[in-house]
């Protein structure tokens, strides 16, 4: 077995001499075999070994007993250990997170500040064959693309899974050859997660009823998926240099045209490099938001999406324009730059002259019904355009400043609910003005957003 572990690491370079690695050790069968496994590949290879270990604040006695026995065998092994003690239910609450979704969190955390601290170069994970066959399984129970058939990847970035290779009956075989105990966590033998329902009756029934090496099979198909995935990502993003415009301020133009011309099967992942590429990053990046992209690509020019990670698309004419908010506008302006001061006046009958900036305006007070905000526009947003009260759509209005498309999204407006008082740089709303008949002024003052001036 031993033998095995090693052919497969080389395989995948997931060690070197150079290596300072930090192992996630909770105490169960698996996490130990990968700590007396790296440790005797550390003899031939050289490469320095740190051990974490996360009490997740759960199960109460027996997680400190988890905790103990991780520390005597990193006493007697000579491992440094270091021990993070963590409210996972508590953190859970405030992220709203599932317990499972929170414990993995923080470890993962736990691990990666550990790897800063230590300067380590990789984090080694204890998951094994049958946890690549639940994790393929559970994709596919929620829906996946292939990134996610490809399961438990070998090597990703500084995380590593050397056990990979290995099926949960021959880490228990390793350990008890050896005399090497380990803990139990009695919540595994639990089916209140949907990861334990398929590891204790799914899997089982597979490989009794259907086939003894379903696992195995389920896991050299998740191989073939990652080189399957790789090839595919490799020509999207051939196809996406030629039908993607960027720019230094970080957006992206999906150009209508060229886009028809890449082969169907790879358009749902150029689209899907695009939003992460805008985004920043990919979790939460899902094929529903894929499928509306593509579906606003056959709409109206006009029409937008608001995304994940405050990503924008519009449909404009050349096809679909992608921004980020807090990224520069095309009118100059960072969203993130608004800075707005409010103060109220009691007019007196002195004040006759009004503010002469374009972005300084007063407002009848008394007949604002809501809290004026400062933001972006909305859908059902309209203003009032002459004095005899008539309105109009705020989307009608930009058509006919003749606003290009791109930069309405990243207009300020001042707004009573949808009733926008005051598009700023542009125009004020008639029926805020202030009149005779005005006893209070809310003054406001903004700096940034800016146009070129126009008011009325």
């Amino acid at each position: 077995m031993y033998q095995r572990v090693k052919e497969y690491a080389a395989e995948y370079h997931m060690l070197q001499q150079s290596d300072r690695v930090i192992a996630g050790v909770s105490g169960g069968a698996d996490s130990i075999c990968l700590l007396f496994v790296l440790l005797e590949l550390k003899k031939e290879i050289g490469f320095s070994v740190t051990a974490v270990h996360v009490h997740h604040g759960l199960r109460a006695e027996t997680a400190d007993r988890d905790a103990q026995y991780v520390e005597k065998i990193c006493r007697e092994q000579k491992v440094e250990l270091l021990v993070y003690h963590e409210d996972v239910k508590t953190y859970a609450a405030e992220h709203k997170l599932t317990v499972e979704e929170a414990g993995r969190e923080v470890r993962r955390a736990a691990f990666k500040e550990v790897l800063r601290k230590k300067q380590g170069t990789k984090i080694a994970l204890a998951h094994h064959q049958n946890d690549n066959a639940e994790t393929l399984l559970l994709n596919l129970c929620r829906g996946t693309g292939l990134k996610g058939m490809g399961g438990i990847p070998p090597v990703e970035g500084v995380w590593i899974h050397p056990l990979l290779c290995l099926k949960r009956k021959e880490v228990e075989s390793y350990l008890e050859e050896r005399g090497i105990s380990y803990c139990t966590d009695e919540t595994n033998s639990e089916d209140s997660y949907a990861r334990n329902k398929i590891r204790n009756q799914v899997i089982p029934y597979l490989e009794k009823e259907i086939n003894a090496q379903a696992s195995e099979h389920m896991a050299e198909t998740a191989r073939q998926m990652r080189l399957l995935g790789a090839y595919v990502d490799s020509q999207a993003a051939e196809q996406e240099k030629a039908c993607v415009d960027t720019d230094g301020a970080g957006r992206s133009l999906l150009l209508k045209k060229e886009f028809a011309r890449v082969p169907e099967v790879l358009r749902p992942y150029v689209i899907h490099r695009i939003l992460c590429r805008t985004a920043g990053r990919s979790k939460n990046i899902e094929a529903v938001h894929v499928r509306l992209i593509t579906e606003l690509m056959h709409r109206q020019v006009g029409r937008r999406l608001c995304l994940p990670y405050g990503v924008t698309a519009v449909r404009c004419y050349e096809g679909i324009r992608f921004t980020k908010e807090g990224r520069q506008s095309a009118g100059g302006g960072k969203t993130e730059d608004m800075h707005m001061t409010c103060r109220v006046i009691e007019r007196t009958g002195e004040m006759r002259t009004f503010p002469k900036s374009p972005y300084t305006k007063w407002f009848d007070y008394d007949i604002i019904k809501n809290t004026v905000k400062m933001r972006h526009r909305e859908p059902g947003d309209y203003l009032t355009i002459d004095r005899d009260g008539r309105t109009q759509k705020l989307k009608q209005f930009f058509i006919n400043e003749k606003i290009p498309q791109e930069e309405r999204d990243q207009i300020w407006l001042a707004a009573d609910g949808h009733h926008i008082m005051w598009v700023v740089g542009v125009r004020q709303n008639q029926k805020y003005q202030v009149t005779e008949e005005t006893k209070r002024i809310l003054e406001i003052e903004v700096d940034g957003g800016k146009r070129d001036g126009r008011d009325c």
